[in-house]
């Protein structure tokens, strides 16, 4: 019985510590676009995920269809994660 309890909640920790890793949503302003660099300067709060203080840097998107959406000063709130050893949003929502 022991061993299924510390098992249960060996499990329900490694889940715990997994779900707070995952990109989480942050707002930010674009600063510059680069459409044929694929990358959007942002100024943003802090990710945690990434263990990032706010500040502004530029970004890879997933999708580089959002580039030619984004203008300098748009408010927006998005997802950032580490690909392939790059910054990179994620998801992407435009403020109004």
């Amino acid at each position: 019985m022991k061993t299924m309890t510390w098992r249960s909640l060996a499990g329900a920790l490694a889940m715990t510590v997994a779900l707070a890793a995952q990109a989480q949503d942050v707002d930010g302003e674009v600063r510059k676009v680069d459409v044929e660099g694929g990358k959007v300067t942002v100024r943003h709060g802090e990710i945690k995920n990434l263990d990032m203080p706010p500040m502004q840097m530029s970004f890879r998107v997933s999708n580089p269809d959002w580039l030619r959406s984004l203008q300098p000063g748009d408010k927006i709130r998005f997802s950032a994660d580490k690909v392939n050893g790059q910054f990179t949003i994620t998801a992407l929502e435009v403020r109004k």
